[in-house]
């Protein structure tokens, strides 16, 4: 969870997920619906996918016993290298070097290394230094504390210098760099996507779509898409024979991707007639009521819930 979400964000989820969840054996067991269920509104829905399958591999292959050194752990699904080190520095003190994006921060800045941590060379330069800084023990304390540096003191903007304990012979304050180190992300212009959404509702149901296992929110229910300036009436009629009658288009919803900039029209729809034979698999009907646990894309969740209070 805390791949790419900060601390205060992960904690209530945290707290849930571990009561539904109180071992990796739970998690195994557990349907995938049910996890991204209590991932819902994290974002980066992938990483919940692949926390099952890691559970799922250390019960199959590691006896439901979790992995206690950095190799094997970097063998399970949404482990990489970094987070494998830091996962075996605390839970069973083995040393090993760590390079998160705090890290990446401080080392950058201490030694003065240039250019964009997420280029290979950059990168591997930033590797090497971590490991000349390792301790020969106490790894847990310094590896602690390193993530604490970046997370407190090394700040992306106005570090505090003046209380920062390796300020002495850091290379960015020494040559008046702070504010360079490290090179942000090259900029380039996001691609926009642009799609409509069916608010198709019937006594206060709303349908949804099972997203595919793979691509954006991935498994989560959603609502179902079409092209832009479909004609709404005669694609529910065609693909569910249903008779719906299209109310006034909501407000447009921005969202951000890593890759792309989403832009999605909703589009309020009154069900007059579903048959039976329209309840294929993939689809279900929610009561508004029950959108607050459901597993939704965080912005089509936050549409049903205010949907829901309209």
């Amino acid at each position: 969870m805390l791949q790419q979400t900060q601390v205060a964000t992960v904690i209530p989820y945290y707290q849930r997920f571990v009561a539904a969840f109180p071992n990796v054996a739970s998690v195994a067991a557990a349907p995938v619906e049910r996890v991204l269920e209590l991932w819902s509104g994290l974002g980066y829905y992938r990483r919940a996918h692949l926390a099952h399958r890691a559970a799922r591999v250390i019960v199959a292959e590691h006896d439901g016993a979790f992995p206690r050194d950095a190799a094997a752990l970097a063998t399970l699904p949404g482990i990489g290298r970094s987070t494998a080190a830091a996962i075996a520095a605390f839970a069973f003190g083995e040393r090993g070097a760590i390079l998160d994006g705090n890290v990446k921060r401080v080392l950058a800045r201490h030694a003065g290394i240039s250019g964009f941590p997420g280029d290979t060379k950059i990168e591997q330069a930033l590797w090497r230094r971590a490991e000349t800084f390792l301790p020969e023990s106490d790894i847990e304390i310094y590896t602690q504390a390193l993530m604490d540096l970046g997370a407190t003191v090394c700040l992306r903007g106005e570090p505090r210098c003046a209380m920062c304990p390796v300020a002495s012979d850091c290379v960015a304050r020494r040559e008046g760099r702070i504010d360079e180190l490290p090179a942000p992300r090259p900029k380039r212009e996001l691609p926009l996507r642009t799609i409509s959404v069916l608010l198709l509702e019937r006594h206060d149901e709303v349908l949804l779509e099972k997203r595919p296992p793979i691509g954006i929110w991935a498994g989560l229910w959603s609502l179902p898409e079409l092209a832009p300036d479909t004609d709404v009436v005669a694609h529910c009629k065609a693909r569910f024979a249903a008779e719906v009658a299209p109310g006034a288009p909501l407000p447009a919803i921005e969202h951000g991707f890593t890759h792309f900039r989403l832009t999605l029209h909703p589009q309020p729809c009154a069900v007059h007639t579903w048959p039976r034979r329209a309840e294929e698999p993939g689809l279900v009907w929610l009561p508004l009521a029950d959108v607050g646990g459901a597993a939704l894309p965080a912005p089509i969740k936050k549409l049903l819930l205010q949907r829901a209070g309209a």
